[in-house]
């Protein structure tokens, strides 16, 4: 209970508290078993400073892309200011539920007993199917206990997850952690007796359910080539509305298009689901995608032969119109890195480095495989330090990545894309997906004489806190920036001498 902590050390956590503060904070207010959990689940490994937003913009995208599902977060108003900031940035069309609080009230534990008051409030089955609440680093750190919210109230489902940034490193894994829970409850109620089927009704064929936020045209794709072996595409996870959680869980197996979402592949092998990695993408993958599908089901070869046969001329014939001639590096933080690779290798591209602030799993072994198999160095949980030297020791026709990395390789005269809009953007799969990116990164090595003209533009104006134009020297000051330096470290240092005592 969050009232076991001190009120000293709930007074001291914030926003700017490190890390390991936070997770010894977290482990004395009773949280160590959840700690372990993301541990294990979301290794960091070899640090944990990968490329992403806060995590808990992952599981707030999720839940509020759902129909009949209300979000409501638990944590300091900045962090609550922002997240719904960024949501409706990215096109959130509905309200983010606040529960605040202070120190009193964390400390004694009537947050707790706030955010219980404000879901038996919210808990309208007119309205919502579902209510998902979500701790954020202060109160997993203060030991908030959403396990003992009420699991129903009046028959809309109540939801607590944590979300804390100290645990979770990236909003990517994040989206894992409320599909885990939410597939975790579907699952309880389809095994305590019948569940309502989807709206559509159910599927006349066996159906694969598909793992990952992906294009909305890949689905459909995937469904063509499932097709010929006399399946379905399911629902996708993380999905738009309750019900069909209980489809995707009523399936013959599962495609973890993304690979990293481990908790919702425990919950699909806890009811029993077969689990494929990789995707239909390019020549070899699609080929290689049908065969494991077909083995998954137990279809016969002949009929997967067939079923490759009838996709994979148009493929080869797709990569053909649009070939990518160049050099480049690809990294992000979506899950979806090591595909975009493999397809532009396929369309020709030379592709030395790819990078992602994902962890390895035994679902992206496939990809993995294969593009070391061709000379290619994957660098799971990339810092944005990996990516950026990556493009200055490959200096590449193309850098592929987030923000800061096109910023680096722009500064650099190298043409750049951001990869979440303009890569995540367009379909991946099967033949509409072989050339869709050939166009897009065709035209952005095509503006390598803007980028030498911006460059020389801007020469000699300086960067970062030089940046500008000066009469005369800038004031640089090297001894305060040292002084600040040493007390960053006596900081640490008294951090972690806290966590061992």
């Amino acid at each position: 209970m969050s009232g076991d902590m001190s009120p000293g050390l709930a007074e001291g956590l914030g926003c700017a508290s490190g890390a390991e503060q936070m997770k010894a904070a977290a482990r004395a207010a009773g949280n160590a078993e959840l700690l372990e959990r993301f541990a294990a689940d979301y290794p960091q490994g070899p640090h944990d400073k990968p490329q992403s937003m806060c995590p808990a913009f992952g599981s707030l995208r999720v839940g509020l892309r759902m129909r009949r599902v209300a979000s409501v977060l638990s944590g300091s108003a900045c962090c609550v200011y922002g997240l719904t900031f960024v949501s409706h940035f990215y096109g959130a069309r509905r309200s983010v539920g606040y529960v605040p609080f202070n120190s009193e009230t964390l400390v004694t534990g009537k947050l707790f007993e706030d955010i219980r008051e404000a879901v038996q409030k919210m808990a309208d089955p007119a309205q919502y199917d579902a209510i998902v609440v979500t701790n954020l680093c202060v109160p997993t750190a203060s030991g908030v206990p959403l396990r003992l919210l009420p699991k129903e109230i009046d028959g809309v489902r109540i939801i607590g997850i944590d979300v804390p940034g100290f645990g979770i490193p990236t909003h990517a894994e994040a989206k894992d952690v409320l599909a885990g829970a939410m597939l975790a409850y579907a699952r309880t109620e389809a095994e305590a007796g019948p569940v309502p089927a989807p709206v559509g009704g159910r599927a006349d064929r066996p159906t694969v359910t598909l793992l990952g936020e992906m294009f909305p045209a890949d689905p459909m794709m995937i469904g063509a080539l499932l097709a010929p072996l006399g399946l379905a595409a399911g629902p996708v996870v993380p999905a738009r509305e309750w019900r069909e959680m209980y489809a995707a869980l009523d399936c013959g197996a599962v495609a973890a298009i993304h690979p990293f979402y481990t908790a919702a592949v425990r919950e699909f092998e806890a009811a029993g689901r077969k689990v494929v990695g990789s995707a239909p993408v390019g020549v070899d993958g699609t080929a290689a995608w049908l065969a494991a599908i077909g083995d998954a089901f137990g279809i016969a070869a002949d009929r997967v032969a067939a079923a490759q046969n009838a996709f994979i001329p148009a493929i080869r014939g797709a990569l053909a119109q649009v070939p990518v001639k160049g050099t480049f590096t690809v990294s992000g933080y979506e899950g979806s890195e090591l595909l975009v690779a493999r397809l532009l290798i396929e369309s020709g591209a030379d592709v030395p480095y790819v990078g992602t602030a994902c962890p390895r799993t035994r679902w992206s072994d496939p990809d993995r495989e294969w593009l070391e198999a061709r000379g290619v160095a994957v660098k799971f949980r990339a810092s944005l330090e990996d990516d950026c030297a990556a493009v200055e020791a490959i200096r590449p026709d193309l850098a592929i990545g987030t923000t800061p990395v096109v910023q680096k390789a722009k500064e650099m005269a190298i043409p750049a894309l951001y990869f979440t809009n303009l890569i995540s953007a367009r379909p991946l799969m099967g033949p509409a997906g072989a050339g869709s990116l050939g166009v897009v990164v065709n035209a952005a090595m095509g503006n390598k004489a803007r980028m030498d003209r911006m460059r020389d533009f801007f020469e000699g104006v300086g960067q970062g806190d030089t940046a500008g134009i000066w009469e005369g020297d800038p004031n640089l000051r090297p001894d305060f920036r040292e002084a600040h330096q040493r007390k960053l470290e006596k900081a640490a240092k008294a951090a972690k001498a806290e966590e061992m005592i």
